[in-house]
């Protein structure tokens, strides 16, 4: 199993989103997705700023993947998604089933984004026909669902790759939740989610968190862990294991889990072993900075599960 780095979800200044991926470069992660999923009102960095990164990654020897717009609403969008696609160099992570089709067309071999919805296991292979070689499952699945569509008749054609750490993309919406906060009309909104480096926390009546609001989209108010559920997840058949990144030290910790899953790959009887001895403290800090793993245990996705609860899937 490999790391990957999903693309930045939030409006980043192009200065730190430069640092960020000169410091990725040096770093042991395999696989980086680039590219604006969120919003094409956030122009910090054009087509051109992306692929100017792309090969300073690849010249790194990392496996670069361009991402694309989940919700696409105006043909200056489209335009974009075909300029992605028509790159030349780089593979592209669909996030829209626009994207699906005009990659189709070009013959251009596609990874399958968690924003498009795929729930079993004719679809995935359909998809694959049509030209998809990794799929990243939607992360309100759990584990048991994965295993059945794994098992499900002859083994997949398809990578898979499963969200691991960061905050997970629950919902999009037409409208930007961010400029509505500050009663600004999103088509004049200023780009003022750049004010938020990692989203917005919106709460409950009673001071709890709930959701973190990032212009048109919605994530979980609380990081997602599955550190501990590497070594099923490599025994599954797990591909890539992804970090969505909101800091530069997200940087560091894939760095140090794709060092690990090299000794792994060294010594695969000790897996289990070996990520309890590098990696138990986390759970405990998951716990105590609101880290969450419910929806790979079939529970509410807010919900985080011990390792010595006992889990119940519904039927």
């Amino acid at each position: 199993m490999k790391i990957s780095l999903a693309p930045i979800s939030y409006c980043w200044s192009k200065p730190d989103v430069a640092l960020f991926y000169q410091q990725v470069a040096l770093s042991h992660i395999d696989t980086v997705y680039l590219g604006e999923t969120v919003c094409s009102r956030r122009r910090e960095l054009k087509f051109n700023d992306y692929l100017d990164l792309a090969n300073m990654l690849k010249s790194h020897g990392k496996h670069v993947v361009l991402s694309t717009m989940a919700l696409i609403e105006a043909q200056s969008e489209l335009n974009e998604l075909k300029k992605a696609i028509e790159n030349g160099d780089f593979s592209i992570e669909a996030n829209d089933m626009a994207a699906v089709h005009y990659a189709q067309q070009a013959k251009v071999p596609f990874v399958c984004g968690p924003m498009i919805n795929n729930y079993n296991r004719a679809s995935l292979d359909l998809l694959h026909k049509k030209g998809m070689f990794r799929f990243v499952m939607p992360c309100e699945l759990s584990q048991q669902w994965l295993s059945r569509i794994i098992n499900q008749g002859d083994k997949p054609k398809f990578e898979i790759e499963v969200l691991g750490h960061g905050y997970m993309p629950l919902a999009l919406s037409a409208r930007c939740f961010t400029a509505k906060h500050y009663q600004l009309p999103k088509d004049k909104c200023q780009t003022i989610c750049q004010r938020h480096s990692k989203g917005l926390l919106a709460q409950t009546q009673e001071s709890q968190p709930l959701l973190r609001l990032n212009g048109i989209q919605t994530q979980s108010a609380a990081q997602i862990n599955l550190i501990n559920q590497i070594p099923q997840m490599i025994t599954m058949g797990v591909d890539y294991w992804r970090i969505s990144p909101n800091k530069l030290t997200d940087i560091d910790l894939g760095s140090e889990l794709a060092s690990a899953l090299q000794q792994v790959t060294n010594d695969p009887f000790n897996t289990e072993e070996l990520f309890n001895q590098q990696f138990n403290h986390k759970q405990h800090t998951a716990i105590i900075h609101h880290h969450c793993n419910g929806y790979w245990f079939g529970l509410p996705g807010m919900d985080y599960r011990q390792e010595n609860q006992e889990t119940v899937f519904p039927s």
